[in-house]
């Protein structure tokens, strides 16, 4: 039983002693990592770090903020350009068994579907040009069959 008395005296003598130099190894360890997270690259602080980061964060969320103003701007002024831009070619006089198509209607419309046709009658001596405004597909003026098709289309 010496042994085992031997034993016991051991671990309750130098346990405890291992157990200190395995926090104070750990304690060390840590301490080593901290420091050298806070030291930063070029010895800039992890603050300054975080900081530069949120100021960065700050500059883009504005920088988004104008990137969305300026395509909702440019999504209202789409909507009122030309979009669809449609050419009909036609022989006025096919009846008369003369001419060729050089006459033709041309629709210039935004996406609502306002806009302008334009119209032109070729003969031999002259050549007529015809604007008619064009609100949601129609318009208060008397329209040929020829714009009626390049409206439609």
């Amino acid at each position: 039983m010496p042994f085992s008395l031997d034993f016991a005296s051991l671990i309750t003598t130098y346990a405890p002693l291992a157990i200190i130099i395995i926090l104070l190894a750990w304690i060390i360890r840590l301490e080593w990592r901290i420091t050298k997270l806070l030291a930063g690259e070029k010895g800039a602080s992890l603050e300054t770090i975080i900081h530069n980061l949120i100021d960065n964060v700050e500059q883009t969320d504005k920088i988004n903020e104008e990137i969305q103003q300026h395509l909702i701007n440019m999504e209202t002024r789409l909507k009122g350009s030309i979009q669809h831009v449609k050419t009909v070619r036609f022989n006025p006089f096919k009846e008369q068994g003369q001419g060729s198509n050089q006459s033709f209607a041309v629709a210039l419309l935004n996406e609502h579907g306002d806009g302008v046709v334009l119209s032109s009658l070729y003969t031999r001596d002259q050549v007529s040009i015809y604007a008619k405004p064009i609100e949601k597909r129609n318009s208060e003026y008397e329209i040929t069959d020829e714009e009626a098709s390049v409206l439609a289309q």
